[in-house]
């Protein structure tokens, strides 16, 4: 089982290197083990940092349909946010209230290496801008200063 990397671990602050097209066989094989990883650590979404790997590379499940998505960016947003509780496996403990788009246009490569644009909306996209946002460095706690649970622990956690 891939490793779960608890902040305030480096490499959770490290902007990720691109994965190489076409994409190789470890890379899939990887992504396979970040799906297991994420069902073991019951989340619905999984960056690559999160299990020690600086590679642009997250795997979300919200729907029962897992997804990897390879060297995701996001390339528009709505100009509708909204508010909604987030928490983190690599911040165990903490929660707190955080504004982002309600949609996002996605970019990214699927396993075969081919490059895909969609539109996300709803806890997908909110899900697909957080693991995003680890790819480039950032944590839920960088965005947020209404905690609902566990502002005692953020500190240790390396806010910015």
């Amino acid at each position: 089982m891939l490793p779960l990397v608890i902040a305030p671990q480096p490499i959770l602050r490290t902007k990720t290197k691109e994965l190489a097209v076409p994409l190789s066989p470890t890379e899939e094989k990887f992504s396979q083990e970040m799906f297991l990883a994420m069902a073991n650590y019951k989340g619905i979404g999984l960056a690559a940092p999160q299990v020690g790997q600086d590679k642009r590379l997250i795997v979300i499940n919200t729907s029962g349909q897992p997804t990897a998505y390879f060297n995701p960016e996001i390339i528009k947003v709505t100009w509708r946010k909204v508010v909604m509780e987030e928490g983190c496996l690599s911040l165990p403990g903490v929660w707190g209230q955080v504004k982002r788009p309600q949609g996002v246009l996605a970019a990214y490569l699927t396993a075969r290496g081919e490059r895909r644009q969609e539109w996300l909306d709803g806890l997908l996209a909110r899900v697909y801008q957080h693991e995003v946002d680890h790819l480039n460095g950032i944590l839920f706690i960088d965005l947020t200063d209404d905690f609902t649970k566990g502002s005692e622990l953020v500190a240790n956690y390396g806010k910015r």
